[in-house]
């Protein structure tokens, strides 16, 4: 099932459904037992059931402990499918309530558990796994952005018009697809100096994410890609024969779509754009130093300067009340976007993605804007307010930018706001949810959803590490 299809048909679930402790109650919480019971979990990580325990020992918010035990494992309790063949592991990851396996969540989803692998050497394997994985899915086709298991499985999309091939779920051209599988390979060589995953075959994903960002500058026309849907969701269709609108050809990358899955307006998409020249640098970096090939790692290199030069001439517009601020989307002829979504990347998650320091006062004006109701995509209701996504529609929260609005805080009354509002949006269920409405945190999308899970578990980690008197 699509996210789309998904959404439709689960947009609203009866309060009658909230509170099922169908498994039992936690010990002394109060609590009912939620998590998938033992012998159904799909991988057990000895380092991720000790963070549990020493959060739930640490923390006098019984209520947050109960979310963590909750979210922090539901990737590895429910999402994952782990083997190894001739001693090479392989991961596929779903996002949860979709069998399918996305670029973007795969490594969102197994990423706040590298800070961990030190101590749990079969967590590595399996995180080792999903980038052996990820290489075989961009060789396969570098402009899908969801993929199946079974290599020969038809797309549901199938007539969609564009280049379908067996074993893809779903083909949105999407530049972070391709800029997560180098965010995860970094941080975990970074992390575990392991070079195993990092092979010719790697390293011929890393020429062809080069390739496809080359001919989506679009210096040479549209390039390859095209993408029609017949659909009622406008935000599903591309335009001009599935080309998008005209961007002028200014050193910038062409996202067709934004994280979220929904086609973009203009297709210069600022946070993609950001995150593709960190994820270009760390490319580089791993070819100069794993494959001393100073050819591929000097191109890395300079499409990320060029790009980066753009984004400082083409990403920065004028706000009438929070003065010079990036817009979410540019085309290059001086139409801009201004908005942020919840998807990430995001304009509110660039620090986290390494994209732009916190102080940059560019971005200080940027996220007072995108937090504000000058955001058109800026919800505040009795539930709670934050950001939200045209893919769920208006008056609906994700707690995903919750999470990071959190993650990228230095100060401890905005961290606290996020958790309270995290805390009491979970609907009674013990799990983060896709959105929540303004007004009613019963009324959520997508029940089980490991992305929003687990980064809320990297979340409460830090605040653990770092602020723990947050947490009583």
């Amino acid at each position: 099932m699509s996210r789309r299809k998904f959404l439709q048909q689960s947009a609203v679930l009866s309060s009658a459904l909230l509170f099922r402790p169908a498994l039992g109650w936690a010990a002394n919480s109060g609590f009912p037992v939620v998590r998938i019971p033992a012998a159904q979990r799909k991988f057990r990580s000895e380092a991720v059931e000790k963070a549990i325990a020493a959060v739930k020992a640490k923390s006098g918010n019984a209520e947050l402990a109960w979310l963590f035990e909750n979210c922090f494992p539901n990737t590895l309790d429910t999402t994952v499918e782990y083997e190894t063949t001739n001693g090479r592991p392989d991961t596929y990851v779903i996002t949860g309530d979709i069998d399918a396996m996305w670029l973007r969540d795969s490594t969102a989803q197994v990423s706040p558990y590298l800070q961990l692998v030190q101590e749990d050497k079969e967590l590595q394997h399996l995180i080792a796994g999903v980038i052996n994985h990820q290489v075989k899915c961009i060789l396969k086709d570098p402009y899908a952005n969801a993929f199946y298991k079974d290599e020969n499985k038809q797309g549901e999309w199938k007539t969609d018009l564009t280049d379908m091939k067996p074993g893809i779920h779903e083909r949105k051209w999407e530049i972070d697809s391709l800029c997560y599988p180098i965010r995860l390979a970094y941080q975990y060589w970074k992390k575990t100096g392991d070079t195993a995953p990092f092979d010719d075959t790697w390293k011929s994903s890393i020429a062809l994410t080069l390739k496809t960002f080359k001919e989506q500058q679009r210096k040479n026309g549209p390039g390859p890609y095209h993408f029609q849907r017949n659909t009622s969701w406008a935000t599903d269709g591309v335009p001009l024969s599935g080309y998008g609108y005209p961007v002028k050809p200014v050193g910038l990358i062409c996202s067709t779509f934004r994280p979220s899955d929904d086609a973009t307006i203009f297709s210069f998409l600022i946070p993609s754009n950001f995150f593709a020249v960190v994820s270009l640098k760390q490319a580089a970096e791993m070819v100069q130093a794993l494959h001393k090939d100073a050819a591929l790692a000097g191109e890395c290199r300079a499409l990320a300067a060029e790009v980066e030069k753009a984004l400082q001439q083409y990403a920065i517009v004028t706000h009438p009340q929070f003065g010079k601020v990036y817009a979410f989307e540019v085309n290059g002829y001086g139409s801009f976007n201004i908005m942020d979504d919840a998807n990430v990347p995001s304009l509110l998650s660039l620090p986290y993605l390494g994209a732009i320091k916190p102080n940059d006062p560019v971005y200080i004006n940027t996220r007072k804007l995108i937090l504000s109701s000058e955001n058109p995509f800026f919800f505040s209701g009795k539930a709670g307010k934050g950001i939200g996504s045209p893919h769920t529609g208006l008056d609906r929260i994700w707690p995903i930018s919750l999470v990071m609005q959190g993650l990228t805080s230095n100060s401890d009354a905005e961290i606290s706001h996020c958790l309270q509002t995290l805390q009491k949006c979970h609907a009674g269920k013990g799990f983060m949810h896709e959105s929540f409405h303004k007004d009613d945190p019963a009324k959520f999308t997508r029940a089980w959803f490991a992305w929003a899970n687990t980064i809320f578990g990297e979340l409460i980690w830090k605040v653990y590490k770092e602020r723990p008197h947050l947490l009583k």
